[in-house]
């Protein structure tokens, strides 16, 4: 089994892409809760520690602190942040609040290259967000590099392997910061370069065969990447031991139900049941405009909806489910945890008592970007594998406010036009995402010599590479133009488009 590095969560919104990068050199990561035991690190067989960035300051009566131990593993730790801080703190040197905040672009100037900046730059340009810093080493550490703000923008202990730095490799914005975790991982913790695809669908298969045994698999189909590799992971694992159940929410995009259908049951040859629970979703949804409670509604009716599924294939043990890695990240909610909560993500969180099925998510340890490569190696059409995200609760968390019937076909005919365009363009598979967004306002419009009141329709298109962070795609105006165009002259009820030219942070992709 590939060895496995531990990141320590201290609330950080970028502990996920933490663990990203590490996966970008393969090498296993594993996120844990900041309060984690060294003996559970030890049980686990870590090999090193990353102690994340995070809101708070080390002094704060409230502040997360990890257990004393990790310092006493024996493996090497590096702190980000938050993270070198604590080690300051911990280890017997000081933090202070610093006179001037360092938020954003800087400069780093590498004195002492040691194992950790081998082969770097002696300047770099790297990225800050930190309001604390180091005023005093703890015994046993050198200063290695420096910052506009800070004596100590790298520090270690290269006898004790402990390594410190104030700002964030991890973010696209900091010169060769992936390069710098690499060295933490192979020249500091000499961890192998093995977590590859070829090895984890082998070991997924085992692990698979293992849990179901004799048993049967009841898996939510939807069309989309998640639940497609899920389904051909499993079916390569179990076979016909494996039934996918298709529901018609209501919530579909347009045409998608005949897509999918057509896609498994004639080129998959898997068991797929399709049920049109359309109606019933719609009437749950009825007058709810409050996003946390469209996913908790959509959510809870999935289950239920699976529960009576069961009576039709004889009955299953498990419940299959295309959960990735940021779905659960995004989704805790612990108590004592500093991180906030994102959003619900409707295949998170378990099943009732009621329901005996026993929960399988075979991609739960995966980005998308390794999701992709699964299904690539296992077979998948290339159509399946690089199509866009498609959210679980579907178009409810694309209808702003009330959901009606109306409103998603006006939804649906939008989108669709959208699609279209990015297709014939070749800008479709240049993007991370791109959807139409229904917005529950109405504006004054004119076609011809008559004066409409009708709605607007809002388009999200962003480049990302793995949903963490992502930033508004610069499409050509005549693109954007056309696009426009076509929606307005096509879809009835619409009067007027506008583009959403926000980032992630501070926005999210979806607009719920």
């Amino acid at each position: 089994m590939a060895q496995t590095i531990a990141v320590l969560d201290f609330g950080s919104q970028l502990t996920q892409v933490i663990a990203r990068r590490i996966r970008e050199c393969q090498v296993y990561s594993k996120i844990y809760h900041f309060s984690t035991p060294a003996a559970k690190l030890r049980a686990d067989g870590v090999v090193g520690i990353i102690l994340s960035g995070g809101p708070q300051s080390v002094y704060a009566r409230t502040a997360p602190h990890p257990d004393p131990a990790i310092f006493q593993l024996g493996v090497p730790v590096l702190g980000i942040c938050y993270g070198v801080q604590l080690m300051g703190h911990f280890l017997g040197g000081k933090v202070a609040l610093s006179k001037a905040r360092e938020y954003g672009h800087g400069h780093l100037t590498i004195r002492k290259p040691g194992r950790l900046f081998a082969g770097l730059p002696k300047r770099l340009r790297i990225w800050n967000s930190h309001g604390d810093k180091l005023t005093k080493l703890p015994p046993g550490f050198v200063a290695t590099a420096v910052s506009e703000n800070s004596p100590f923008a790298g520090i270690e202990d290269a006898r004790r392997r402990f390594y410190g730095i104030q700002f964030h490799p991890e973010v696209f914005h900091t010169e060769r910061g992936v390069d710098m975790i690499r060295n933490f991982l192979v020249r500091v913790c000499g961890a192998r370069q093995d977590w590859t695809t070829r090895d984890f669908i082998a070991h997924a298969v085992a692990d698979i065969r293992a849990k179901v045994g004799k048993g049967r698999v009841l898996l939510g189909l939807s069309g989309g990447v998640d639940s497609s590799v899920a389904a051909a992971l499993l079916h390569k694992a179990i076979g016909r031991q494996l039934t996918c159940v298709f529901v018609d929410n209501g919530l579909l995009r347009q045409g998608e139900r005949a897509y999918v259908e057509a896609l498994y049951k004639r080129n998959f040859k898997i068991d797929l049941r399709v049920v049109d629970a359309s109606a019933l979703f719609l009437k749950r949804l009825r007058d709810v405009t409050e996003p946390e409670q469209k996913r908790k509604i959509i959510g809870r009716t999935f289950v239920e909806v699976f529960e009576k599924s069961l009576k039709s294939i004889g009955g299953a043990e498990f419940l299959g489910q295309g959960t990735l890695y940021p779905d659960v990240i995004e989704s805790v909610s612990i108590q004592g945890n500093p991180a906030s909560l994102i959003k619900t993500h409707h295949n998170v969180g378990g099943l009732p008592a009621r329901m005996k099925l026993r929960l399988i998510e075979p991609l739960r340890e995966l980005f998308k970007d390794e999701v992709r490569r699964v299904g690539a190696a296992l077979g998948l059409p290339r159509e399946v594998v690089w199509r866009q995200p498609f959210p679980g609760p579907g178009l409810g968390v694309r209808v702003m406010g009330d959901i009606t019937a109306e409103k998603l076909e006006i939804l649906r005919h939008a989108d669709a036009v959208l699609q279209d365009e990015m297709m014939k363009s070749g800008h479709y598979g240049k993007v991370w995402q791109s959807f139409a967004v229904f917005l529950p306002v109405k504006t004054v419009g004119v076609f011809g010599d008559e004066r409409t009141y009708d709605y607007v329709i809002a388009l999200r298109i962003v480049e990302s590479t793995d949903a963490m962070t992502a930033d508004w795609a610069r499409l050509p105006h005549d693109l954007l133009r056309k696009i426009s165009s076509r929606i307005t002259n096509e879809v009835r009820g619409v009067s007027r488009v506008v583009l959403d030219i926000s980032s992630k942070p501070p926005a999210t992709i979806e607009w719920e």
